[in-house]
């Protein structure tokens, strides 16, 4: 990876990083977030007459592993008719996102020093207050 060499050392620089889990607990994540389809059911109308509704008609045939009832209407398209209690086709943010802010940069972190803030409003004043006393360092020179 080509990277601009850094001015000062590894600890005069300090990181801030948002990252989001991926969302692992696949067979749980409608019901904790109150999905309606979950609750509810849902359905799926496809147009198999282009090759995007082809392949979505294929893959909940399938793959899908979702129990469904397949219906034509009048004008050609397909309804896949899904019972509530299952998984819906959303990815649903159940993991929250995680806001840290590190000592360091890309080459490693010397002190260990690492907070997570539980909220994005918390880490974006951290940042902001970071970024003036980055300016106010740089005036006194």
């Amino acid at each position: 990876m080509n990277r601009i060499a850094p001015a000062m050392p590894v600890g005069a620089y300090q990181t801030y990083q948002i990252s989001s889990p991926r969302d692992t607990m696949i067979t749980a994540a409608c019901e904790q977030v109150g999905c309606p389809q979950w609750r509810q059911g849902w359905d799926s109308v496809i147009d198999e007459r282009t090759e995007l509704g082809t392949a979505q008609a294929a893959y909940i045939r399938t793959q899908s592993r979702r129990t469904f009832r397949e219906m034509k209407t009048e004008q050609g398209l397909t309804v896949f008719r899904f019972e509530s209690g299952q998984r819906c086709f959303a990815e649903h943010k159940t993991r929250p996102e995680i806001y840290l802010v590190r000592d360091g940069d890309w080459r490693g972190n010397p002190t260990g020093r690492r907070r997570e803030h539980s909220r994005a409003t918390d880490w974006v004043e951290d940042f902001g207050e970071h970024q003036l006393r980055l300016v106010d360092q740089q005036q006194k020179g």
